[in-house]
């Protein structure tokens, strides 16, 4: 089944709780489900785009801070979807380029990307952190909409920017993951109406040092909210950070050899 994988940059759970109020009210109609996970360790971003791409933690990656800057050694949800000759595309910040397609990112070569020898063919990636996520939101559209990916990564950089800024504590932090929550409305019906599977989560979350890293509960606790008829709904599920990538694969239907949260899904009808 076509999937879409949103990471909603530095969202702590602890805001997504009552902060999405779209998501939540999907759930509460049926349509999805909101669960808590804890990301690995260290709680920063290349490290974590990695784990969830890949499902291998920073310490086995070896992507254990944001300087690393090369080719991933593993093999990420793009790599299994391009074997099984399925079509992919990320809307993404300029490190995901990085990590799967070509490194250093050259903007004139990169930021729009039409390769379809790469693992990641159609993407538009940024490189400023204050890129709007609108934008964003509208860039991954119009690769949804021209190419018509199997697996579609939507990465929005806002709510980390402001938590950087101003912290967990602060009304420009909470307003921006509202921001999101609010773009994902006008969005994701139409998603869901096509017949996409719909993963939104974070890759950490944030402290009120405007910072993260380490392993307070709101650096490391983040969301996870699933949508479509591929998943169970089940409750009090504990799924974990390194299985994203297992369960995107089986999603879409493509071999693997990756960990995988099979509670996440629903039996496959005979």
């Amino acid at each position: 089944m076509k999937t879409i994988l949103v990471v909603l940059d530095g969202l702590s759970n602890q805001v997504a709780l009552h902060a999405m109020g779209y998501l939540h009210a999907e759930c509460a109609q049926g349509n999805g489900h909101y669960y808590q996970l804890t990301c690995e360790l260290p709680s920063l971003s290349r490290p974590l785009y990695e784990c969830i791409l890949t499902g291998v933690t920073p310490i086995r990656s070896g992507i254990i801070h944001n300087g690393v800057s090369r080719l991933s050694r593993e093999r990420s949800v793009f790599h299994y979807a391009r074997a099984a000759g399925l079509k992919t595309a990320a809307a993404a910040y300029h490190w995901v380029s990085e990590l799967y397609n070509r490194t250093p990112f050259v903007p004139a070569r990169d930021r729009h990307t039409d390769a379809p020898e790469l693992p990641i063919q159609y993407g538009h990636f940024y490189h400023d952190d204050s890129y709007p996520d609108s934008h964003l939101f509208e860039d991954a559209e119009s690769l949804r909409l021209r190419h018509d990916p199997d697996f579609l990564l939507i990465h929005p950089m806002n709510v980390d920017d402001a938590g950087h800024q101003f912290g967990l504590s602060s009304s420009q932090y909470r307003n921006r993951a509202r921001m999101a929550d609010g773009w994902l409305s006008h969005w994701m019906p139409g998603w869901l109406a096509a017949g996409y599977q719909v993963i939104v989560t974070a890759d950490h979350g944030m402290n009120d040092d405007r910072s993260h890293g380490g392993i307070l509960p709101e650096e490391t606790q983040v969301p996870l909210f699933v949508f479509g008829q591929a998943f169970s709904l089940q409750p009090d599920l504990a799924p974990q950070q390194t299985a994203l990538c297992g369960t995107i694969c089986d999603l879409l239907g493509v071999a693997h050899d990756k960990t995988v949260c099979r509670g996440l899904l629903a039996e496959p009808r005979q």
